[in-house]
């Protein structure tokens, strides 16, 4: 259960920065979209890559909360 717990706090923090550094870095930047002025190619692919991490960095938190809860919920239900 700690290893979940572990996993669950460093993707919390992946995403964290990850939104953190995309509204530093790129802030009026849409990843995919089209935008009313053109925009810089760095910046959109910068805005991409950001987002795909902030993407997979909420996935594997929520399955590692999942697996928090599951194991909670069967350590109830079984009396471990």
């Amino acid at each position: 259960m700690r290893a979940a717990w572990k996993v669950f706090c460093l993707f919390a923090v992946v995403l964290a920065a990850a939104l953190g550094v995309a509204h530093q870095l790129v802030p009026d930047v849409v990843a995919v979209a089209f935008a009313e002025e053109p925009q810089p190619s760095w910046a959109v692919m910068t805005a991409f890559f950001l987002r795909a991490v902030e993407i997979i960095a909420a996935s594997v938190a929520m399955i590692a909360l999942a697996v928090i809860v599951g194991g909670l919920v069967r350590r109830r239900l079984l009396g471990r």
